[in-house]
Parts: C-alpha cells; structure tokens; sequence
C-alpha cells in the first residue's frame, strides 16, 4: 500500500506521478472521510444535521457562513487565502473575492466568537488569509 500526501503546491507533480503509475501498478485512490461533527473548545459543528452550537446554544448561519466555518474548521491551523476560500465556498471563479470573503468572516466572527475584535477560533494571517485555531 502507497499513501501519498501533498500540498496544493504539489498537486501538479502528483498528478504526473499518478498518471505514470497508472500503466504499471494498481492502485486505489482513497478519499479522506470527513467527520460528521467537528468538536471544538465551546463550538460544535454537526455537519449531519448543518447545526452550530457555541457553548450549547444553537446558532443560526447563513448557506456561506457555514460553508466558510466548515471548510476553515476541517482543517484546524492550515492557512487558506481570500481566493481558496472564496473558490471553495462559492463553487465559483472570481478575480474579485476579496470583499466577500471579508464579509461573510466579518459575520461569522460575530455569530460563533465569545469576543468577535479578539478572535479565538478563526484568526488572520496577515498577508496571506485566514486560519481556523483548533
């Protein structure tokens, strides 16, 4: 059994490697199962039932905040940009994602932060675009 992990960076070369292999070896491409709740400290997200609760109490999400929160949650410290975001959230291209990624963060923070000016669970990476703190 090969199991290959790469960044975005890579995924090119991968491909390339993968279609090379394909003609001598078989294989199987396994898909990563994602969990059907995401469990932080005061926050859950029960994907199965599209819930989020911060400290128990439900809380109420527009289709694109809690795509955002998913998409940002499921993958605790990794740094996504603007456009990352935006392309997976929206399901769109954009050369103009910036103020609506901007927006729906705004928002979100406001809903699911205990203090939305000092954030715990989605931080700013200067520069670059956002984390989700897990």
């Amino acid at each position: 059994m090969l199991i290959l992990t790469f960044n975005d960076n890579e995924e090119k070369a991968i491909e390339k490697v993968i279609a090379a292999l394909t003609d001598e070896i078989e294989f199987e491409v396994l898909q990563a199962v994602s969990s059907p709740m995401l469990s932080f400290s005061g926050l859950e997200i029960r994907q199965h039932q599209r819930r989020v609760l911060r400290n128990g109490k439900d809380i109420q999400l527009t289709r694109l905040e809690y795509g955002t929160l998913v998409f940002l949650a499921s993958s605790p410290n990794r740094v996504f940009t603007q456009l990352q975001i935006f392309e997976a959230v929206w399901s769109i291209d954009s050369d103009s994602c910036h103020s609506s990624v901007v927006n729906v963060i705004y928002n979100l923070r406001k809903k699911i932060e205990p203090d939305s000016k000092n954030p715990t669970y989605i931080k700013t990476v200067l520069g670059v675009g956002y984390k989700f703190n897990g």
